[in-house]
This record gives structure tokens, sequence and C-alpha cells, in this order.
């Protein structure tokens, strides 16, 4: 049974004036209405009206990932750089890692992203093609060094992510959890009220052989996108016959044959995707 938050006992504060460092309007209004405040560069506290609402933000999402089979886990953030390496992202992702070492020595990193551990995970759990497919997801806290970090919460160098990653037996299975990811993450939207549109991606460091983003357009957003809803050509008008030019005979270069190359492996095994949503 939910609980009433008595206005009396709410801890909030609201500001008169924008904070000096706020450049876009959503960052103005969350420091202003007592949602968020600002820590470090890119660092936020969730004051208790924003948890509220990024726990509502969390309960849709939990409700349409569980509605296509999916099952919650929580991976650690603090992460051992041995499994990076082997996937080559260690030194892929540059200066947008934070890296670190215990007091032993042992090199670890503040995860920008869990593909690897999810991975090992499903290695270790799932012993036979029988326990297959699976899809896990989890909300997690991630880090990734950002030179700039503007735009509020927008993009910060600590921020919460929803991430999910299906694994099949069969191309077939692939393309079945990847459509059932399509269609939750449209819900999810939906639900939150969200102008969006669904446009074709570069997987980038993340892989794979196809990659399609969910954007909200707005102001302070940082992608540009080709928004076409209807495209018509108006038929070209043919000559009449009494106007048509004369026929010449032109010498034409001899036609080529053409052999296309040969297409490179994908990094990532057909038999595993990994669906997410845009970062907030």
């Amino acid at each position: 049974m939910a609980q009433v938050q008595r206005m009396s006992r709410l801890m909030v504060k609201t500001l008169r004036d924008d904070p000096a460092d706020a450049e876009t309007l959503n960052h103005k209004l969350l420091v202003r209405a007592g949602y968020v405040r600002r820590t470090a560069a890119g660092i936020w506290t969730w004051l208790p009206l924003g948890k509220k609402v990024y726990e509502n933000i969390a309960r849709v999402v939990r409700e349409e990932m569980d509605a296509i089979g999916g099952q919650e886990v929580l991976l650690p953030a603090l992460l051992p750089k041995e499994p990076y390496e082997a996937s080559g992202r260690y030194e892929e992702y540059g200066d947008l890692l934070f890296r670190l070492k215990d007091r032993k020595g042992a090199d670890y990193l503040l995860g920008p992203t869990h593909e690897e551990i999810f991975t090992q995970v499903v290695k270790d759990q799932c012993s036979s093609y029988k326990d297959l497919p699976v899809i896990l997801y989890q909300i997690q806290t991630k880090y990734r060094d950002e030179a700039r970090p503007r735009a509020g919460v927008l993009r910060g160098r600590e921020f919460q992510m929803k991430d999910s990653y299906s694994f099949d037996t069969t191309d077939e299975g692939l393309a079945e959890s990847y459509a059932l990811h399509r269609g939750a993450y449209q819900r999810i939207f939906e639900r939150l009220g969200l102008d969006y549109r669904i446009v074709s991606a570069v997987a980038g460091a993340m892989g794979g052989s196809k990659s399609e983003e969910f954007l909200a357009p707005a102001p302070a957003g940082e992608d540009t996108f080709v928004d076409c809803r209807r495209a018509t050509t108006p038929p070209t008008p043919r000559p009449s016959p009494s106007r048509s030019p004369r026929s010449t005979a032109r010498r034409t270069a001899p036609s080529r044959s053409w052999t296309p190359p040969t297409p490179r492996p994908s990094r990532r095994s057909p038999s595993t995707s990994a669906s997410r949503p845009p970062r907030p």
C-alpha cells in the first residue's frame, strides 16, 4: 500500500533563479524544482522527488521487460579488466574508461556497459543448449569519463542504464528476440508519453550486425537524423515525338564485370544479441 507523503515533511527546496552552470531547459527546471542536485561535474544526487520519478520510470521498464520473458539481474559496477581485454574494448574505449587499481595493484574499471560480464554469467549458468534461449536485463549505474558533461542528467559521467541481452541458438531465434525487444521499447516510450523516432544506427564499440536507436527529438539533443514520413517524386514528362532529338551513335567504354568483396565476419556471434534504449 502506497504511503502518502505530507508536503510539510517533504525535503524539497525550490530555487528562484536558474543555476549558473545550466545550459539547457531540463537542467534548469530539474534543479530549480528540487528534483536533483549537482554533486560534481556530470555527477548528480537524486532528491526525494527525483527519486520517485526515477522509480516510476524503472517500474514501467521492468513491467515491459518481464512481459517478454526477461529476467532481471544486478551485476557489479566495479569490474576486472580481463574480460574487457579479451574483447578488445579495454583499449577501444580509451579515455572514456574510469580505470583504477586495488591495494594489491590489480587493474579494475568502472563499468561503462556490461556485455562481457553478461556473457560470463550465461557461460557459467547455462551448461546446455536446452537452457537457451534466455533474456537477461538489469538497471544499473554506468560510468563514462565524458570530456564535457552537459545538459544536466542527459550526459553525465555517472548515469542509470537499462541494458538487456538475449542468448539464442539460431538466427531465427535471434530475430525473434530482437523483435520482442523492439516492441517492448515501443510500449515503454508510449507509456511514458514520449515522442520518439526509430532510426538506423552504427553499433560502434557495441558490435553487432544491426543497430537501431530510439530518439526523442529535443532542443538539447546531440544527434542529427533524417525524419521523412512521406516522400513523393513527380513523374518525369515524356517528350513529344515531334520534339525528340535525332539519335546519334556514340562509342562507349566496354562493360566490365565486377565481383563484390567478400563480407568481413561480424565481431559478435550471430546467435547473440544486445538490445538497449538510448541513454537518458
